[in-house]
Order: C-alpha cells, then sequence, then structure tokens
C-alpha cells in the first residue's frame, strides 16, 4: 500500500523523534509535521534563560532548527543542515511557549531552503530563521520515497 505524502511525513518523524535526545531534553514538542513543513514549541524556563533573564538566543536557534530538521528530513530522505542564520526580533520571556513553524521555500536535487518563524504566545514575533538543508545517502524507514 502506497503511503500518502502526509503519512511518509509523519512516519519520517516518528522516526527521528524516538532518537531525537537533544529536542526532547530541551522540553520541545513537536506539534505537526507535513509535507516540507513542521511546527515544534517550548515554554521558557528558567534554565532556559541568560543573564539578562531572557531566552538565551542558542535555545531559540535549537527550537527553530529543530523545527527545520523535520520539515526537510519529511520525504524519508536524510537531510542534514548546510547553512542556517537566525535574526532575533524580540526576546523570549521566561513563562512564554515559543513556537516555531517552518515552511518549505524550494527543493532542488539535494538541496532545499526553508524559513522558520519563532513566536510567542500571542502570535508576535521572535525570530526569523532559514535553512539550507543537504541531503544524503539513506533514507527514515524502508520503502516510501518522495
Amino acid at each position: 500500500m502506497k503511503l500518502s505524502p502526509e503519512e511518509v511525513a509523519k512516519k519520517s518523524a516518528e522516526t527521528m523523534w524516538a532518537k531525537d535526545s537533544a529536542s526532547k531534553w530541551l522540553g520541545m514538542s513537536l506539534d505537526t509535521v507535513g509535507p516540507g513543513t513542521a511546527t515544534t514549541s517550548m515554554a521558557v524556563e528558567k534554565h532556559h534563560t541568560n543573564g539578562h533573564d531572557i531566552c538565551h538566543g542558542g535555545y531559540i536557534f535549537t527550537l527553530a532548527d529543530s523545527a527545520f530538521a523535520f520539515a526537510c528530513n519529511s520525504y524519508n530522505r536524510l537531510a542534514v543542515a548546510q547553512h542556517n542564520s537566525i535574526t532575533f526580533i524580540a526576546p523570549g520571556k521566561l513563562g512564554d511557549r515559543l513556537t516555531a513553524t517552518c515552511r518549505e521555500i524550494a527543493r532542488y536535487g539535494r538541496s532545499g531552503i526553508y524559513d522558520v518563524k519563532v513566536t510567542n504566545r500571542e502570535g508576535a514575533l521572535v525570530a526569523e530563521f532559514r535553512g539550507v538543508s543537504r541531503t544524503i545517502e539513506g533514507r527514515h524507514f524502508d520503502g516510501e520515497q518522495l
């Protein structure tokens, strides 16, 4: 039975999430995934804050990078980051919930471009992230590939 693109994305994400100790250890959740898309979120806790008592930029980057990872791996092809950049717009505050929403901009050959918006609970923009992916040899599971 042939899997739909949504089923391939979900199965790829489930396989990755089972091994993603870093995202889970930081308190992230994988909220949605689809072909070329993913959403992750996390509550900003005290251990995420820096010397300004706001969310450390590295954790915001990691949240965005995780959404990017699930989006670019949603085709049952192993994909890694080739280049990432982030622009911080506003602070993530203690007690807030940050959400990283990733969407695919382009995919050609082995390369892909993905944009991630990180927002706070009110939907205000906290950061914008751009990720460039590169597919490598291998699949998340045997069978379907898009």
